[in-house]
């Protein structure tokens, strides 16, 4: 079975929505989140404010723009994975695939900062993570038909989302990625220390 591509429409919708995240970023970064308005980011995709609204809720939404995208990518994960798979080697797949891309692109560091720096930024970045934490929590306990508010469910879920903060700044972040994961799938096991020399 064939997927349908997207509409022309839809594809100029998807343009239009791109450009202006783009634009908006790129003025946060040069001036300052609290010193750009809805109409500079306007001005500068070349839309209306108007249309801005249209494709984001408000303008910390333009900050976090593929926030809808990560978090139904994370809910895939768990749904979509191979029969047999445990659902952290799904996640642990998952990580793998996609933060090494967020955390190579060029403005990663700005971004950080930018989001770091910015209380109203911080803020919606924290709900966000709530968010994402209660829907992938939901779809784990709904694979094994368990309450949504289940412990075990809830935990893994919170800990896979610390996994980029604490693989982040690491020398090899594959390495410490796969390291949490072994300590998720696996449990816990006191470090050793390094031979004497």
């Amino acid at each position: 079975m064939t997927v349908p591509s997207a509409s022309r429409r839809d594809r100029k919708k998807a343009a239009t929505r791109q450009a202006i995240a783009d634009a908006a970023l790129q003025l946060f970064l040069e001036h300052g989140y609290d010193q750009v308005s809805i109409r500079d980011i306007a001005d500068a995709a070349d839309v209306s404010t108007a249309t801005v609204f249209k494709h984001f809720s408000g303008k910390e939404a333009l900050v976090f723009d593929q926030d809808e995208d990560r978090e139904s990518q994370l809910i895939a994960a768990v749904r979509q994975r191979p029969s047999g798979q445990s659902i952290p080697d799904a996640l642990r797949q998952h990580v793998l695939d996609t933060w090494p891309l967020i955390e190579a692109h060029p403005q990663a560091a700005e971004f950080t900062n930018l989001v770091n720096s910015t209380p109203v930024l911080r803020a919606y970045a924290e709900r966000m993570w709530t968010r994402y934490t209660d829907s992938l929590s939901a779809v784990i306990a709904d694979e094994f038909g368990v309450d949504h508010d289940n412990l075990a469910c809830v935990a893994l879920a919170r800990f896979v989302l610390e996994i980029p903060v604490l693989a982040r700044g690491r020398q090899d972040r594959r390495a410490a990625v796969e390291a949490i994961f072994d300590i998720l799938t696996h449990g816990w096991e006191p470090p050793s220390k390094p031979p004497a020399q």
